[in-house]
């Protein structure tokens, strides 16, 4: 794997990373999970995901033009609240959540392959799938940044157009009658679960932050970040939409909440049959490959940034390569652990609180230490932490009823984490050389 490699992501490059972070994880994993709690107004809650999201995008933007770095999240969180164990919780947080929905990513690979054979998304072969396609992705990585940025733009053309195509052939071939809206399940858990799956959906928009983690190494960062991140959640957008909208009218909610790890496969059967499920499945299949190999660059490169900044600890355990080389090591196994030991429902749970609690406490460093520094708005950073918390408390509220353990589990994670960075950071000597960028 080559170390960073400024100016080596062209802005085409780091769309394609951006967009196959989200596609591979938000069309084929969520969709079905979405609708289960929102009912017929799942496509509402793919939209106020993007809106949120692109709230959460300014504090990103704003600061990454200022300061573009390798490290991104762990930059920002480090400018605004110093060597603290708040900084490297957060970006500890961050790294999990990415990881997670790697794991989240590889599963969706092994569901929607099984469809091609027939067999159920129960299928011991469902994990054994999750870690062949991790290690893959491991494989890939290791030859570095050109040979991921090639399989990054080809796999976002046919992913994206493969989709569009299924899409609105769906949706033609239902005569664009939302199938969804009918029947006793359709309204789902009312307006609670339409903000609880908007907190899913903003998990599926989250690859944006894999172009912020990547700053340094774009081209023209103080200009192109900002663009990539607005340019891949439009187009994210769009993509999310246009398949809610198809699914809807090709199976209705008990349909689609049955089916809900491999929904777009089970949408395209009822037009097309067998051929529609091995199409969709495809392109299932380019999604998340792409999609993994987007996020093992990024995460593996904001570990490296976290102990550069000496905010984690770091073992090599004997393995040769640099520290990119032993993190990339680190994201593949806890990766494969989680892709065997839990299912599609309770990692993306874990990723969603994960996440937009790292989101808050990335909104609340850029009001309160960095607005002044970096121009930013204090209005719309108040209204993007008004907006995850609205929906994280929402989403914890109605999955604690459900699954109480995982609600539970997750939060105590959180506390465990931001714990032992505050154990390690005060038994580590102090030092005022701490790198930011």
């Amino acid at each position: 794997m080559a170390q960073y490699e400024k100016n080596s992501l062209s802005i085409a490059a780091t769309v394609a990373m951006g967009t196959g972070v989200m596609v591979g994880a938000g069309i084929f994993a969520l969709t079905g999970q979405v609708a289960e709690l929102a009912g017929a107004w799942f496509p509402l809650a793919f939209l106020l995901a993007a809106g949120v999201s692109g709230l959460s995008a300014y504090s990103y933007i704003v600061v990454s033009r200022k300061y573009p770095s390798a490290g991104g999240i762990a930059m920002i969180l480090s400018k605004a609240y110093g060597p603290s164990a708040v900084a490297a919780g957060a970006a500890m947080l961050m790294a999990f959540s990415m990881v997670i929905n790697e794991s989240l990513v590889a599963r969706t690979f092994g569901t929607y392959t099984l469809q091609l054979v027939g067999l159920p998304p129960t299928s011991v072969w469902v994990p054994v799938l999750a870690l062949g396609v991790i290690l893959l992705g491991f494989g890939i990585n290791l030859a570095g940044n050109e040979a991921i940025g090639t399989i990054s733009k080809v796999a976002a053309v046919l992913k994206v157009g493969g989709i569009v195509v299924f899409a609105a052939a769906a949706l033609w071939a239902a005569g664009f009658d939302f199938q969804a809206a009918t029947g006793p399940d359709a309204s789902g858990s009312g307006p609670a679960g339409v903000l609880a799956a908007t907190a899913l959906g903003i998990l599926a928009y989250k690859g944006f932050t894999t172009i912020t983690n990547s700053g340094a190494e774009v081209r023209d960062p103080h200009r192109n970040v900002g663009r990539a991140i607005i340019i891949s959640l439009l187009v994210c957008a769009a993509v999310y939409l246009l398949v809610a909208f198809a699914v809807g009218s090709s199976l209705t909610i008990p349909q689609i909440v049955e089916a809900r790890d491999y929904s777009l496969a089970e949408a395209s059967r009822p037009a097309f049959g067998d051929a529609g499920v091995t199409f969709t499945v495809v392109i299932a299949i380019i999604a998340t490959v792409s999609g993994l190999l987007a996020s093992f660059f990024a995460v593996s490169r904001m570990l490296a940034m976290l102990t550069d900044m000496r905010l984690i600890p770091h073992r090599h355990f004997g393995m040769p390569g640099g520290i990119q080389q032993h993190t990339l090591v680190y994201t593949v196994v806890v990766a494969g652990t989680l892709a065997v030991l839990f299912d599609l429902s309770r990692i993306a749970a874990i990723g969603a609180i994960f996440y937009l609690i790292m989101d808050v406490i990335v909104h609340w460093g850029v009001l309160r230490h960095l607005r002044h520094d970096v121009g930013a708005r204090p209005p719309i950073l108040v209204a993007a932490i008004i907006a995850d918390l609205v929906a994280l408390g929402a989403f914890i509220v109605l999955r604690g009823t459900q699954d109480p353990v995982i609600i539970i589990g997750a939060i105590a994670a959180v506390a465990v984490i931001f714990a032992l960075e505050a154990l390690y950071l005060r038994r580590r000597r102090p030092t005022s050389d701490v790198p930011s960028s």
